[in-house]
């Protein structure tokens, strides 16, 4: 996978598709196994990546900063939907807000990713990958207004999405 040895996401294009590309084809951990690289975090049924991430917001969350930063991770995104589309066809949209809900309710965790993912952003992007038993996502997502802006992909096992 193109990493950067210290764990920072990719810096270009072709260097996110290849690490979505890496990912797809790494095995799941298994039993209560994870791990965390920094850029990726997998467990039982899913890999999370961080392909892009802007500043963190501590010192200053002004418009005149949060504003571009949310512009180039927005634009990243589009470039990397408009990629994954030519290859898989177009995506369907998938709202996360059922899975915060579900647990906010009582009704336990929902599955990971999902759970990630529904406390960053609100809905993903979903491509399910010919061949395979598996389903990529694209989303922005943040955890509060002061952290970074994260550009994510997921990678899943095709029971964790509805439908």
């Amino acid at each position: 996978m193109n990493t950067d040895s210290d764990g920072t996401p990719p810096t270009t294009t072709e260097d996110r598709l290849a690490l979505i590309d890496g990912v797809l084809a790494l095995r799941f951990p298994s039993g209560e196994e994870s791990e965390d690289s920094g850029v990726r975090s997998s467990g039982p049924g899913h890999h999370l990546l961080i392909l892009m991430a802007s500043q963190d917001f501590w010192d200053d969350r002004s418009p005149e900063l949060v504003e571009p930063a949310e512009q180039e991770i927005e634009a990243e995104f589009s470039v990397l939907a408009t990629a994954l589309s030519e290859r898989w066809g177009e995506p369907e949209t998938v709202d996360l807000w059922p899975y915060l809900e579900r647990y906010d309710e009582g009704e336990g965790a929902a599955p990971e990713p999902m759970g990630q993912l529904s406390n960053l952003a609100g809905s993903m992007q979903v491509w399910r990958v010919p061949g395979a038993t598996r389903w990529l996502g694209l989303a922005v997502g943040q955890a509060d207004p002061e952290f970074p802006i994260w550009l994510l992909a997921a990678v899943g096992e095709a029971a964790t999405l509805p439908g």
